[in-house]
């Protein structure tokens, strides 16, 4: 009887969600951020969920979310927002991206995401890897909500195209776009993250604390 108790107590606290230790859930930290992790859907380049991704739900190293809660509280100022594409990735899901891009028959999603690039080209032009930055926990995908508007400033590509369109620097998009992409990097560098100059959306906490650790536990 008490076995069952204990495990009926157990049960209640969701042990089996526990992160390991120097990761939160953002949400819990940062609860006016919005989320929506693309590989939790099908609105991705491979066009279906990704391995790894149970839910819809934030996680990223401790030391990250400190430095973007200093990030959202400037942005709320001007009545903006972060909004998250992908934070913490699985090794898994990095896995899977992997096994995508070798089946080069499959190109139903080419048109939309990677329309300009060959994708037996995806791994020589750096877009695909055989490990993520993500999966060390201090990496994310982002972009910005006006609030009043609650629609996501025009960054010029949509997040996740292949090609130098999406590069930061990129100079063939409006000068409100290349204006927007700026906002972004210059409020994201103030507080400690690097972007990745080929993905306007990419960046990396500086210091990170899990640097080539990769991580494998499930987003749930």
């Amino acid at each position: 009887m008490k076995f069952i108790r204990l495990f009926l107590f157990l049960s209640c606290l969701n042990v089996s969600a526990q992160l390991p230790i120097g990761f939160v859930y953002v949400t819990d930290e940062i609860p006016s951020i919005k989320v929506e992790l693309r590989y939790f859907s099908s609105d991705n380049f491979v066009g279906k969920p990704i391995d790894g991704y149970n839910d819809n739900v934030l996680i990223l190293s401790s030391d990250a979310t400190l430095a973007l809660k200093k990030v959202q509280q400037e942005l709320l100022k001007d009545s903006l927002s972060l909004k998250i594409f992908d934070a913490y990735r699985p090794q898994r899901a990095v896995n899977h991206f992997r096994k995508w891009a070798q089946n080069v028959t499959d190109t139903l999603t080419k048109e939309y995401f990677y329309p300009k690039v060959k994708k037996k080209n995806l791994f020589k032009d750096g877009y695909i890897s055989t490990h993520s930055r993500h999966s060390s926990g201090s990496t994310l995908d982002i972009t910005i909500v006006d609030l009043r508007t609650c629609k996501e400033l025009d960054m010029g590509t949509a997040y996740d195209y292949f090609g130098k369109e999406s590069w930061t620097h990129y100079q063939r998009i409006t000068k409100k776009q290349q204006a927007n992409r700026m906002l972004l990097k210059s409020v994201m560098n103030k507080y400690g993250f690097r972007n990745y100059p080929k993905e306007w959306w990419h960046f990396t906490l500086r210091k990170e604390p899990f640097l080539n650790q990769y991580f494998d536990f499930i987003v749930e």
